[in-house]
Formats: C-alpha cells, structure tokens, sequence
C-alpha cells in the first residue's frame, strides 16, 4: 500500500496540483448479533482502497479506487486532476489551506486484547448468557445482545512531506430486555440504546460493560416499566443520566459547532447552525456551569485518534467555556474564516472512498463536583431520565425533543418511583443556560456514539461524548 500511496503522490503532482494527498485505508469488522437464545448476525468482512485529493486553481477534485495496482491508481489519481480542474471553471472561492507542519509519525489505539482475535465462541456465550439471564425474569418477550469490532489501518502522505500512519482499533456491546403486557411494551438497553457503548480499545472495554451483571436488573426494570404510571407533565427539575446527556452533548453542541454547517457547505441530513459567526467569544450559549471541549486526545473515545484525514495532529479545542461560546469544529479550508491560523483537527472521512468533512472528535462536558446521589439530595421536585428512546431537533439545531426509556420521580431529596415514557422539550441556549449543576470526575464516563450521519454521499463516522450527571432547572417535561 505504501509504495502505490507513493505512486499516486507523484502522478498528482506532475499533473499540475498545488496540494495533493493520497489516503488508503485498510479496514476490517466484525457483526455479532443475538435473540432469543439465537445468533441472528455473524459476520466478518474486509474492505479496503485508496482517494486521491488534489487541488487545482483553487478547486477540489477527487476519485478513490479499490483495485489496488498500478494501473488503477494511476487512472483514479489522473481522474482526481480533471475534476478538479472541472471543478475551477464554476468554482465560487479560491479554496485556501492554512498552513500545516510536516508530520511523520505512527498512531495506535492502546489496548490489552485485541478484540478481533477473541474467539467468536467466547463472545457468543457472553450474548447468549446475557439473553437467558434477561429471558428467565417474567414479562420478558424479548431478549437482544449485539458486539462488534473493527480496525481501521490507514495511510495518508501529503504534496508538503507529511506521512502518517495510523491503526485504530473499536470495538463495543450492548443488550435489550423487551417486556410486553396489556398495555404494550416497555424496552430497556445497557449500557445504552441503540446497539451499546462504544471505545477505541481492546475487548477489556467489553469486559468492564459488565453485560452479564447486568442483565437481570436491565429484565426486571422493562417489566416495572409496564405498571408504571405515567411521566407527568409540568416544569421541573430534570436530571440527565450519563448516557442521554452524551447525546443532549451530541445533537446541541457538537452538531452546531461544525463550521462547515455555519458558513453553508455542509447541510445535508442535520441541517445547518444557529451559531453564526458573529457570536463566537460574545454569546453566552449556556450557564457558567457549562464548559465543553473537542477533545480529539481523550484515551477511549470514539472521536480520539493520531492526525485527522488532513494531516493535521489531535488536539483539545474549547467550544464554551464558562458558558460563553469560545469555538467551532474546523479544518485546514475553513479555519481561516474565525480568524485563526491553523486547523483544530476535526477533518475526517468515514472510509477511503469519501472526502473529509467537519466531524465531532469527542465532544466532552467537563465535570463539576460531587455525584449523582448528590444532585438528587439537592432536589426536592423533580425527575431523573436516562437512556434515550426517541429525538427530534430541527435543522439549525434550536429547538429540540428527546424521549427517554426510563424516568424516576424525585421527592424531597430521594429517588422514587419509576415513570414510562418520559418526553422533555427544550430550546438549545435556553437549557444549557439552565444548569445548576454538572458532577464531579468520579461520575465523569466517555460514551461512544458510532453512528453519526453527515454529508452526500453519505458518511457514518464514529465520535465521542464525555458527561457526568447534570442538573436543569425549570424543563418541560411530559409523558407520551
């Protein structure tokens, strides 16, 4: 691969671009999925290729390949050129790069177990046991366990002498307890919904989930869930558990802080941003409770890597800091439109066949003090919810709808009943300027969101959400 990286490298630049680089990627998964007792998903599949970018008077051009040979490199790196120069005749801007430093250097996930080289059958006892587990409480219909694994190895060398390599490793689980009775069902997730938790680790990551510890009490909280009352309607105090909080982080800060949604080059799927450039360093975005980071260096994350797919190297960039709006997500393109000289790292592409756009690196609300227990003694009316179910925020990412699997009734400092089908509504500005309080370090857990979609053609990429337990005050909240 490295020596048809190079090839491609020097076709570029002897067919006239400015700047060119040349990215291939290697990437192997693997798909568990169980139900009932059955294996219902197991799959283990390689794909890899190789994208040339080069820029021409100004304009982008790019055409990716996997036929790795010569002949084919030579014909998607001469077709990257003559799109590119297509591309100039119609152009609106000039596209300008800040400057970058050469970088040579390798990066690796850091792990103990490499969670592709576990045994399929360990990993299908973990699943099915968990399913048994959650089966033998009364109630229970339903029984789900998922796990996954993938590595990505990539290079990427650059016109200006850069040459990265990098290998990064994933891998993640979760399960379902689905309960029915004559008034519906209930579903609840560990350690989240929507397929689990996530890191950039090795499988001790899948280990320390706990999925078979936790199993039964997932079973019996589905099954409460069915005789539950439900969530009742008011303004309250809400507490956000780790988990729906990291999406809360997700879809109201990291989404509007992308700077190619700002400035209008990227409105596919998530729409645009309310955060226009004359708020930044002026707009109070949150309380004083609130600072948030993009912190591409965090061990873990979803989101953490070596360099981005420019070349640039990770780094931790404030987005609001003390609640004042400090920052965007940018690349090496759009960073000069905020002033500033060089990229903050957050240009990434989803595979070798797709461009680099803005995306989330680990997008991370910084802790405050004490625990959750702390922030529920602290409330006297007021409703704790966790796990989301179901979101809804419109395009320039104000006005927002999150629902939730579960809630618990909070009275006079203590946590009471359970409550279904908990809904809370919020404008964006307005709720974070609503915290009073965040937890401290010990509640602090990095979440992994693997699925975010953005861009035509579509990418998926995987970003990061650090949280502690936080604390709103006068939410809208509801019961569907």
């Amino acid at each position: 691969m490295d020596e048809l990286v190079q090839q491609g490298l020097a076709l570029l630049k002897e067919a006239g671009a400015q700047y060119a680089e040349v990215r291939a990627e290697r990437r192997l998964e693997e798909s568990i999925q169980t139900k009932n007792q059955e294996v219902e998903t197991l799959s283990r599949g390689e794909d890899r290729g190789i994208g040339f970018r080069a820029l021409v008077d100004g304009a982008w051009g790019f055409a990716a390949t996997g036929e790795l040979d010569p002949a084919s490199v030579e014909r998607a790196a001469r077709r990257a050129i003559e799109i590119a120069r297509a591309t100039a005749k119609v152009r609106r801007e000039k596209v300008e790069l800040a400057p970058e430093p050469v970088h040579r250097d390798l990066f690796e996930t850091p792990l103990e177990r490499d969670p592709l080289s576990v045994p399929i059958e360990g990993k299908l006892d973990v699943l099915l046991e968990a399913g048994r587990r959650m089966q033998k409480v009364k109630g229970i219909v339903m029984a789900k366990g998922s796990m996954s694994a993938w590595r990505v190895e990539k290079t990427f060398a650059n016109s200006e002498g850069s040459l990265i390599h990098q290998v990064l490793t994933t891998c993640g689980a979760g399960i379902e307890a689905y309960a029915a009775g004559p008034d519906g069902f209930q579903r609840r997730s560990y350690p989240c919904s929507f397929g689990g938790d996530f890191s950039n680790s090795g499988y001790e990551f899948i280990e320390w989930l706990d999925l078979l510890g936790n199993a039964e009490r997932v079973a019996e909280e589905a099954v409460a869930l069915l005789a539950a009352p439900t969530c009742p309607e008011g303004e309250f105090d809400l507490i956000l558990g780790g988990s729906q909080l990291a999406l809360q982080v997700h879809e109201s800060v990291g989404h509007p802080t992308e700077l190619d949604r700002v400035l209008g080059t990227e409105l596919s799927f998530a729409g645009g941003s309310f955060l226009s450039l004359d708020k930044l360093g002026g707009y109070r975005y949150g309380s004083d409770r609130v600072s948030i980071v993009a912190d591409a260096t965090a061990q873990g994350g979803l989101g953490t890597f070596g360099y981005d797919d420019e070349g640039a190297p990770a780094q931790r960039v404030d987005l609001v800091r003390d609640g004042m709006f400090k920052g965007y997500l940018t690349s090496r393109e759009t960073v000069s439109r905020v002033g500033a000289t060089r990229s903050g790292g957050a240009a990434r592409a989803s595979s070798w066949n797709r461009i680099p756009l803005i995306r989330m690196t680990n997008i991370n609300l910084l802790p405050g003090e004490g625990t959750l227990e702390d922030l529920i003694a602290d409330t006297e009316h007021g409703v704790l919810m966790d796990t989301n179910k179901s979101w809804s925020i419109d395009d320039r990412r104000v006005n927002f709808q999150f629902g939730t699997e579960i809630a618990w009734e909070i009275r006079g400092g203590r946590l009471g009943k359970i409550l279904k089908n908990p809904m809370y509504t919020g404008i964006t500005p307005q709720f974070w300027g609503s915290c009073v309080a965040v937890a401290g370090p010990e509640a602090w857990r990095l979440w992994g969101l693997p699925n975010c979609g953005k861009g035509e053609p579509s990418q998926v990429m995987q970003v990061g959400h650090g949280v502690a337990p936080a604390k709103f005050t006068g939410v809208k909240v509801s019961g569907a």
